[in-house]
């Protein structure tokens, strides 16, 4: 027990916010469909219920996926974030499904819904809170990239830098931000619905909130296949080069590769040095870039090989190829 709170506690925090949250929201809303039978109020109750067990998952899965290495796993637990992703994007695809269904269903036979008033405070409070998780979820992108910012510069630096946010905060981020366009979407429908005979409205931001769903699902499948496959990260791969390069026993890199694992970075390096060195000093090279790339946030172990000069800088020639 002691180990597992210990994972835990090591848990993305914007996820467990979000879980809490939302599965505060996904009961609010909850009540109002029973009390109004608004089906774009359905909809909305739906995509919370969705994101709160998703997030859940997602929290269970980052701790987890912090266990260290077993004899059984040498290689650790940082994939399982990914499969756990994977597994949680079927109940947002559930969702999604019977979103637009229910949705559909209006739009072939539209009803005026009741509780107007109801409807547009409880819609607002939940975008309000959803906005909150969102905004959240930027503060967490820049602290995971280790950038500062204040005001508008939040969204703009988090929007900028998602594709290095982690796995399970990038997550948050898109399911809360279309929950946020989601919850303005269904009080524009509501109001519509109410002030004229356009009752289908409720069921066609029924149906685009469904199809939002299905944009994560499809957008969060995609980036955790190919973390559970072991996607190379090039951008992790040219900053640790570059950082090798600069050692002045280093003469080339002829292969380099960063395999990324959940939130885990495994690097391996094939370097070229002179082949007149002593295995003392070769000893001493690998002590030294090993410190330095272990460094890196987010690496947990380097694998060095060495190989003798051959004259032809393979790692200049890569370099120049990413240039162009």
């Amino acid at each position: 027990m002691g180990e597992i709170s210990q994972l835990l506690k090591r848990g993305n925090k914007s996820a467990m916010l979000a879980a809490i949250i939302n599965t505060i929201i996904s009961i609010i809303k909850g009540v109002a469909f029973m009390y109004t039978g608004n089906v774009a109020m359905f909809a909305e109750t739906m995509h919370s219920l969705g994101d709160a067990a998703n997030q859940f998952f997602v929290f269970i899965g980052s701790a987890l996926s912090k266990k260290a290495p077993t004899e059984k796993y040498p290689n650790g637990f940082g994939r399982l974030v990914n499969l756990v992703l994977l597994g949680a994007v079927l109940i947002v695809g559930i969702m999604a499904f019977e979103t637009i269904k229910e949705g559909y269903h209006h739009v072939v036979h539209p009803t005026e819904s009741g509780g107007f008033i109801v409807n547009l405070l409880v819609l607002a409070v939940a975008t309000l809170l959803e906005m909150f998780v969102l905004f959240k979820a930027m503060k967490e992108i820049l602290h995971e990239i280790e950038e500062e910012a204040s005001g508008l510069q939040v969204f703009t630096k988090s929007f900028a830098n998602l594709g290095k946010a982690k796995p399970a905060t990038k997550l948050v981020f898109m399911e809360d931000l279309v929950a946020t366009l989601g919850g303005l979407l269904a009080i524009l429908a509501v109001v519509i619905s109410h002030f004229t005979a356009f009752h289908q409205i409720e069921g066609l931001a029924s149906m685009l909130i469904g199809a939002m769903m299905l944009f994560v699902v499809g957008r969060v499948f995609l980036d955790n296949a190919a973390g559970v496959l072991g996607q190379a990260d090039e951008e992790m791969e040219n900053k640790i080069g570059t950082l090798v390069m600069e050692d002045p026993d280093v003469k080339d890199i002829q292969g380099i590769t960063v395999i990324k694992e959940g939130e885990d970075l495994h690097v391996e390096l094939e370097i070229e040095v002179d082949p007149r060195i002593t295995v003392a000093a070769a000893d001493d090279i690998k002590d030294r870039l090993e410190e330095k790339i272990m460094a890196e946030k987010g690496v947990v172990d380097v694998t060095i090989e060495f190989d003798e000069e051959d004259e032809v800088m393979s790692w200049q020639a890569r370099t120049e190829q990413n240039v162009k």
